[in-house]
């Protein structure tokens, strides 16, 4: 899968968790530019990508990850680990 059909499948759970199909998502999307985006709609953003590509992530991307595009780096990471 490659980074950009990664990138829309999470723009996809990004407007489903938030309920609002207008969030434009760009690699250097943060959560200040996402309204409503705290620590409980993280976790829960966090959760819906892993069910969607069956993989976990660690703690430490998670907190480490600045914006959308980290996201997806990691995310990638252990897309290739499964492969």
């Amino acid at each position: 899968m490659s980074r950009e059909e990664v990138l829309e499948k999470v723009t996809g759970i990004i407007r489903e968790v938030f309920e609002k199909d207008s969030i434009v998502v760009s690699e250097t999307t943060t959560a200040a530019d996402v309204e409503g985006w705290d620590s409980l709609t993280h976790l829960n953003l966090v959760n819906e990508i892993e069910m969607e590509f069956d993989i976990r992530f660690m703690l430490a991307e998670v907190q480490g990850s600045k914006n959308v595009g980290e996201l997806i780096t990691a995310l990638m990471k252990h897309l290739d680990e499964k492969n």
